[in-house]
Order: structure tokens, then C-alpha cells, then sequence
């Protein structure tokens, strides 16, 4: 079986920063996807946005993550999680989110900075590259 969710969006605000008991690092992030179409009866532009909360585990993530600010562009990849509580009015909540950890297998990339055009990161020696929060390395821009 397969749980994975792949996302690209802009950040909705700058990510958040926790550290646990344990010394670890945990961010949380907030993403808006929007789709866009045109209305076939009236033909005008449609357009609906979805938010997206996202944990990302890892000291890594959250050094690497500490670049990014409200409005940048990222590529999360992850597995959908849900959880449910109940709230100080004895209801009982869910939420979704996506979870992302480096170690199984997730990753989170910047794509561009909130001002810059996608593909605006270049190195020296020609090409585009970007650091992952995966591997840490320097990895080839697949143009996404």
C-alpha cells in the first residue's frame, strides 16, 4: 500500500519552529495550492484555494526551513495523517495533515523565494540545483 501526497505551493506564513523535550526539532508549516480554471458558461477565470497544514521532522528540516518565509514556493512530499481529539467543549475534532520526515522518505524543497521566479536559483558552474531538507545535497531542479 502506498500513503504519499506530493504538494506544491506558497507558504501562508513563516514556518514554525518547536523543540521537543528530547532536543528534537519539529516545523510546522501552513501551504496554499490553488487551482484555476475557466468557467465553460459564463468564461471568466475561476479560482479555488486549499490550505494545507504540514509537520516536518527533523533538526535538518528546521535549519534548511529557517530560509523560507511567507510566500515562498515549496515542494512537499509526505504521507496524509489524521488525527482526532476532543476539544475543551468535549467535541470531538478531526484534522489532516501532511506529515513529512526525511528518514522514510519524505522531503521538502524551496522552489522560490517569495519575490523570485521559479528556476531563479543557478549555480557557478551553470544549472539549476537546489539544497533538499532529505539529503542535504546538492540535487539536480527537475523543473517542477
Amino acid at each position: 500500500m502506498l500513503n504519499k501526497t506530493q504538494l506544491i505551493g506558497r507558504l501562508g506564513a513563516d514556518p514554525e519552529v518547536r523543540s521537543l523535550n528530547d532536543g528534537a526539532k519539529v516545523t510546522n508549516l501552513r501551504l496554499a495550492t490553488t487551482d484555476t480554471w475557466k468557467d465553460r458558461e459564463t468564461g471568466e477565470r475561476q479560482e479555488r484555494t486549499e490550505w494545507h497544514r504540514v509537520t516536518v521532522w527533523g533538526d535538518g528540516s528546521a535549519n534548511y526551513l529557517a530560509h523560507a518565509t511567507k510566500g515562498a514556493m515549496l515542494l512537499i512530499e509526505g504521507r496524509l495523517c489524521t488525527r482526532k481529539w476532543t476539544d475543551a467543549d468535549g467535541a470531538e475534532r478531526t484534522s489532516t495533515e501532511v506529515v513529512v520526515q526525511p528518514r522514510a522518505g519524505g522531503q521538502v524543497r524551496i522552489l522560490a523565494g517569495r519575490s523570485e521566479r521559479r528556476g531563479s536559483d543557478t549555480n557557478p558552474a551553470g544549472g539549476n540545483r537546489r539544497q533538499t531538507a532529505a539529503t542535504g545535497s546538492d540535487q539536480p531542479d527537475l523543473g517542477l
